[in-house]
């Protein structure tokens, strides 16, 4: 039953953070109903945070398989829950991109007619980028330049960040981290800042399953080669395993590291800062 519990949080809040963030890159695209970076990173922080408020009480609410196998390396999470964690996700993000696909085919193909846009082409790009993400972003305009090692340390470093900051605004060790009810509010913010400075480069993923299921859909429908265009596999590489890598390095750093110092500063009565 524990398991079932897991997948279905899991499943819902994978759902809903993958449908309203990948929807803000829709309309932006489709109708230009964004003026600015801000506005989508921001409908993503606050998806984050919808999505964890929703099913955290259902799951742990970890919604990103980078973040749960960075719990299961750092032991704050049986090996035995990955599963049902990570066929949550998956399924959750596949689900939310045949809705967001459900929805928009019929405008997704009009702006393809009215640009001259043959799906499954390089220039398909542009509406693949609704689904998964691509290096430079392809709204980037030319000012960005961005390698395959750019593009991996760029998500790398991101899903260190976020994943640090996951654990420090969970972790009872901390004691100077906000109420449990609040936490949930600042990891969204987190996502928002991260996307702010980072989507420029590779569309800030963060997230495996908000990657890779979205970008497999649309690989079905249509955008075929255009939605994995790098044949050496690299976009799984950045967008999967720099992720991973990223999230368990934040692990690592905070278990052995911050945690530690954390509990001796809290033995003395003058930890206070």
């Amino acid at each position: 039953m524990s398991r079932y519990h897991d997948f279905t949080g899991e499943f819902i809040g994978t759902f809903l953070l993958v449908f309203f963030g990948c929807s803000s890159v829709a309309v932006a695209v489709l109708f230009s109903a964004h003026s600015g970076l801000f506005q989508i990173a921001m409908i993503w922080g606050l998806a984050v945070t919808i999505a964890i408020y929703a099913t955290r009480h259902l799951s742990c609410a970890h919604l990103n398989p980078a973040i749960s196998i960075a719990m299961v390396f750092a032991k704050r999470m049986s090996l035995r829950k990955l599963p049902a964690y990570l066929g949550g996700q998956f399924i959750g993000a596949f689900v939310a991109a045949a809705i967001l696909y459900l929805l928009f085919s019929d405008s997704i193909a009009q702006f393809e007619s009215i640009n001259h846009i043959l799906r499954g082409s390089p220039q398909s790009v542009k509406t693949a980028q609704m689904f998964g993400e691509f290096y430079p972003n392809p709204g980037a305009g030319l000012a960005a330049v961005v390698s395959p090692l750019t593009a991996f340390l760029a998500e790398a470093i991101g899903t260190f960040v976020l994943a640090f900051l996951v654990f420090s605004l969970t972790e009872g060790c901390n004691l100077g981290r906000p109420d449990d009810a609040l936490a949930p509010l600042f990891i969204g913010l987190t996502v928002t800042i991260l996307i702010s400075v980072i989507a420029p480069l590779t569309q800030a993923g963060f997230n495996p399953a908000r990657d890779l299921s979205p970008r497999l859909f649309s690989m079905l429908v249509g955008w075929k080669k255009a939605a994995l265009p790098d044949n050496s596999l690299g976009f799984l590489s950045i967008y999967v395993i720099g992720p991973i890598v990223g999230a368990c390095l934040a692990a690592g750093v905070f278990t052995y590291i911050i945690e530690p110092m954390m509990k001796g500063k809290g033995k003395h009565k003058d930890a206070c800062c």
